[in-house]
């Protein structure tokens, strides 16, 4: 009892003088891990400093992963050795350490270098591959990606598909269960040799089933069938991705303000994913007013005006109209929120 509670001071005292922890915080600390001598404390954080480390991010480290305390300089050399010569920079490493502690315990030979060589399988490259990385630590710590990846690969998804995955949403690669939004997306139609099908296994894996429902539910009451919004996920699967506030509001604006037909939306359904007040609302009430001075055909193609750039979208729908610029602009800043 005596020791314990002596180790239990000796780690308190350590962190609060060694590396500027407050009392709770270093008594939070000291709950997850404690030692008895300070000496394989003094050789981590001397190995730390070393290696580039700053006094706060090594401070940072501890705080997320007391146990490092009494890790062995030795085995975490190798996993910094290993990423150097792939072009790692010193700054690299202090990110990727600082970020995720966790990968200084992870396995260099059962998990470091089996995960890096299957990534670069995919982004082909060692900068490509270590900026992922960079972005998200904790690929060399889960267990699951490596299974969720072969199940990809065999059920045809292409690399790009894979790897549009690792860059957007790698948590998708982390899943429990990713066989059955597969396999739902496949009944959809999608070819999983697309990127579009590593799209719409993200909506189906990160929307749950109430949410999609309710999503599902405003677009019937604005007259789209279950049917109209199977075509528009097949068109572009991020529609059902934006907030359900997003896809009434666009509708609200479609149907009740512009009176246009809101069936004609599920063959643009990227058009949710815009910002409605920079972009959707000024870029439409231009073009109901261009149709109701008769400027515009109304069977013309309603998705160029919304996905060209603006430099464009004022070329060919503001500036071109000689005798209505005036106006046009008007109601595309005003519209825009600008004075």
């Amino acid at each position: 009892m005596f020791c314990t509670s002596q180790s239990h001071s000796l780690t308190v005292s350590y962190l609060i003088n060694n590396l500027g922890f407050t009392p709770q915080s270093a008594l939070n600390a000291s709950k997850r891990h404690r030692f008895k001598t300070p000496h394989k404390a003094d050789l981590i954080i001397a190995f730390f400093k070393t290696h580039g480390f700053s006094h706060s991010q090594i401070a940072s480290i501890v705080a997320k992963l007391p146990k490092i305390l009494s890790a062995n300089p030795e085995r975490i050399l190798p996993k910094f050795q290993f990423l150097a010569s792939k072009g790692a920079s010193t700054d690299d490493i202090v990110l990727l350490a600082t970020r995720n502690p966790r990968f200084l315990h992870s396995s260099l030979k059962n998990n470091i270098i089996p995960t890096y060589g299957m990534m670069n399988t995919f982004f082909e490259s060692d900068q490509k591959t270590l900026r992922c990385i960079a972005s998200f630590p904790a690929l060399f710590m889960e267990p699951r990606l490596p299974k969720n990846v072969k199940l990809l690969a065999d059920a045809g998804v292409s690399n790009s598909a894979i790897r549009h995955l690792y860059r957007t949403r790698v948590s998708v690669l982390f899943s429990s269960d990713l066989r059955k939004p597969v396999d739902e997306v496949k009944e959809l139609g999608f070819d999983p040799s697309s990127v579009k099908f590593a799209i719409a296994l993200l909506a189906k894996k990160t929307i749950r089933k109430s949410l999609w429902d309710a999503k599902v539910d405003i677009l019937k009451s604005w007259g789209w069938s279950k049917e109209t919004t199977s075509q528009a996920f097949r068109r572009n699967p991020l529609c059902m991705l934006s907030s359900k506030d997003k896809i009434n509001e666009v509708m609200k604006l479609w149907v009740n303000q512009l009176g246009w037909d809101p069936l004609s939306l599920a063959k643009i359904p990227w058009l949710f994913g815009y910002n409605l007040e920079r972009r959707i609302i000024p870029r439409a009430f231009v073009l109901q007013y261009l149709l109701s001075r008769g400027l515009r055909n109304k069977n013309d193609d309603l998705s160029t005006p919304f996905y060209v750039s603006e430099e464009l979208f004022f070329n060919k729908f503001v500036e071109c109209f000689t005798k209505e610029r005036s106006q046009l602009r008007k109601i595309y800043y005003e519209k825009k929120g600008c004075s």
